[in-house]
């Protein structure tokens, strides 16, 4: 393949001609005066055109074109500036369509010209590419500016083959190292190589569709050896070709295994600049000019080095942008929930707004997380600040605090270790976070809440009326001294609303705390019962996307509905081993009644293991309790406690067993404390039912960004 290196050092530019015509323009509208470069693009010497009126430089023939020289004329006449689109007529009658014509007017002596007529003659297709100072304006003064204010990869790359198309060359490419589209660090593969690029942008202006049909956006290739671009690949260094003949079109091709390639190829002028930007490739830019169009010289790959090399610095900031914005999100998804879980008569919604649209993650959270025996911890934090440490910490909370929820910690307990643990993270670097921790227990309607330095949650009845919950007051988690962490406890009306929410959502600089709260407790005043969940979600966050300024926000919604009583059964059975024989009765009835028939065995050996335990260990009567939901569950609650625990028992004893059956046959199990003492529970799957509750369809964290 014959190709040139592109020269060092500098190469002198060519001379071209103005393409602007100028002409003086007498008080009786005839040419006074002419610019020198008219012989030139008109054909028309001076001598040709002095004296004569204005109209001859247009079809005299033509009314429109003859009434708009004449709208020019008296625009001179008037003192007014103006300009038409003309089409100028030539000595040998050749035709210049789209010319600018602009008048301005003069003052000057009787024999001075009144007006100025300025023409500016668009170049014709076979004069493209001569005016270099033209070239270079539009290339390196006027677009690059301009492309530097995009972030985006893709619009970036449209932008620059925009620019050369149609200023340098009639076709323009950009590839990029499919490393860049994919938001990684540039790949420190060798030069050329197996190197991975992608087109990211083709375009070009010769009427041609082949160009794009044969090179297609989007495109993920590899350059074979013994075609320019990979020549380009490997040396880091324009390649040009100032004629591509038919015999090396046709070997491009064939290499390629591309056999459209040949046609398109054939007698065009190539260049292939590549894209560095501090000492590392980055992609490469293809500029052809089509048959009829001057071919490249030394000057033009030198101008197209000076755009490749500010372009790249284009395309790497686009890549560093796409990366750091890639980060975030992939932060942000991996550190708030990509589901909310609860009992099936408790519907949970959440909206999550960042305060930054450049980051994307900040200090805020929320969770809903389905606890057995029909209960649901619902829990909202923030952690003071902004950015990436502040969702760092975010993480590390909201990790700890699931943990606790799933280890069955009452709400006060689990926001004291998480004080603990800010305390500890603070010796490192001071952090302070809020956070208000609901449990509600379907089968009773109780909400136990404890709080942290968090705004108070707001609960509307079905009945309309609503109100800020008062819970006991206990400093932020992470600031020593203060008030010890209690809870409350409440009782809570069937189809109740219940709202925890940042204070992102209720304050901001111009507006007051209060009228804040006030605003969000309008909404959830009056009829709400039977309102669409996904609706209040929404309209909580109507007014705060135009808030240039806002923290981040978090609202978790929740209608607190109890377990319909036809879904739960429990019994009273007196401390008598007797009770074990019982309990398998009322269970088999039970799940008789429910249609579950198909689990009777295996549940009532699961509840007599349970009440065998609990008969052995804890005083008192003991009370069995049956829960349909997703799954079937059984609980066992008695007085002691002492947890128990799971563990192999030697060959010679004879007790400790009962645990390791009911981890056996139970899809899971577990031991909470009340209380009074502690519950014993089991879980099995029902058939034809999903034990993994999800969250309506609706979303991850930043669906909800935008204004919907």
């Amino acid at each position: 393949m014959r190709s040139v290196m592109a020269p060092a050092g500098e190469t002198p530019a060519t001379v071209s001609a103005s393409r602007t015509l100028v002409f003086g323009i007498g008080h009786s509208g005839e040419i006074i005066q002419c610019g020198q470069n008219v012989p030139g693009l008109l054909g028309y010497e001076a001598g040709d055109l002095l004296g004569r009126s204005a109209r001859v430089l247009v079809d005299e023939e033509s009314p429109e074109a003859g009434e708009k020289v004449d709208r020019l004329l008296e625009a001179i006449t008037a003192g007014q500036e103006r300009s038409e689109t003309l089409t100028i007529k030539g000595r040998d009658d050749d035709a210049v369509t789209g010319a600018v014509a602009t008048v301005e007017p003069m003052m000057a002596t009787g024999s001075g010209p009144a007006g100025m007529l300025y023409i500016r003659v668009p170049l014709a297709q076979s004069q493209r590419f001569q005016d270099a100072s033209h070239m270079r304006r539009a290339l390196l003064d006027d677009a690059l500016p301009r492309l530097g204010a995009s972030l985006d990869l893709d619009q970036s790359a449209r932008g620059l083959i925009d620019a050369l198309v149609p200023h340098f060359c009639t076709t323009a490419t950009v590839l990029v190292l499919e490393s860049l589209v994919a938001a990684d660090e540039v790949q420190s593969e060798k030069r050329g190589g197996s190197t991975v690029l992608r087109r990211l942008a083709v375009t070009s202006d010769d009427g041609n569709p082949m160009w794009e049909s044969t090179f297609p956006t989007g495109e993920v290739l590899v350059y074979p050896e013994g075609t320019p671009y990979r020549e380009c690949l490997d040396t880091a260094q324009p390649v040009h070709l100032p004629t591509v003949d038919a015999a090396e079109a046709a070997e491009i091709a064939k290499v390629w295994r591309r056999p459209p390639v040949a046609e398109l190829l054939s007698d065009v002028s190539m260049v292939l600049l590549p894209l560095i930007a501090d000492g590392t490739m980055l992609g490469v830019l293809v500029c052809t000019r089509v048959q009829g169009f001057r071919r490249f010289d030394p000057w033009d790959v030198k101008l197209g080095e000076d755009f490749a090399h500010r372009a790249a610095i284009v395309i790497d900031n686009a890549r560093k942008f796409s990366r750091e914005r890639a980060t975030a999100l992939a932060l942000q998804r991996s550190l708030l929930p990509n589901r909310l879980t609860a009992p099936t008569s408790v519907e949970v919604r959440h909206r999550y707004l960042p305060g930054s649209k450049l980051v994307e993650v900040g200090g805020d959270w929320y969770e809903s997380i389905a606890l057995p025996g029909a209960r649901v911890a619902l829990i909202v934090g923030d952690v003071a600040g902004h950015g990436v440490k502040a969702a760092v910490t975010m993480g590390r909370l909201r990790t700890a605090l699931h943990t606790l929820a799933n280890l069955e910690y009452p709400p006060a307990d689990a926001l004291h270790v998480m004080h603990e643990l800010m305390i500890d993270l603070g010796e490192q670097e001071p952090h302070f976070a809020t956070c208000v921790y609901a449990v509600y227990d379907a089968t009773t309607g109780t909400l136990e809440i404890a709080s942290a330095g968090h705004l108070p949650p707001l609960l509307a009845g079905p009945g309309g009326d609503s109100e800020y919950l008062q819970i006991p007051p206990a400093p932020p988690l992470g600031v020593a001294g203060g008030a010890t962490i209690e809870s409350r406890e409440f009782q809570v009306e069937d189809g109740s609303l219940f709202v925890i929410y940042t204070d992102g959502l209720v304050e901001n600089r111009g507006r007051d705390i209060d009228d804040g709260l006030s605003r969000l407790r309008g909404i959830f005043a009056g009829d709400t019962h039977d309102r669409p969940m996904e609706d209040l979600a929404k309209a909580t966050l109507d007014g705060v996307y135009s808030d240039q300024h806002r923290d981040d926000i978090a609202v978790l919604i929740a209608r607190l509905r109890r377990l319909p009583d036809d879904h739960r059964a429990s019994w009273t059975l007196p401390a008598d081993p007797a009770a074990v024989r019982r309990a398998r009765g009322l269970v088999r009835d039970q799940l008789d009644r429910w249609e579950l028939g198909s689990l009777s065995y295996t549940t009532e050996l699961l509840t007599s293991e349970l009440i065998t335990n609990a008969l052995r260990y804890a005083p008192g009567p003991i009370e069995l309790r049956l829960l349909r939901e997703r799954t079937l569950v059984c609980e066992v609650l008695d007085r002691s406690a002492a947890l128990p625990r799971l563990r192999h028992a030697e060959d010679h004893e004879e007790n400790g067993r009962g645990l390791l059956v009911v981890s056996q046959l139970a899809h899971r199990w577990g031991t909470r404390r009340t209380a009074t003492g502690k519950v014993v529970w089991c879980e099995q799957v029902i058939p034809g039912i999903d034990p993994e509750p999800m969250e309506p369809p609706g979303s991850w964290p930043g669906e909800s960004h935008h204004r919907e």
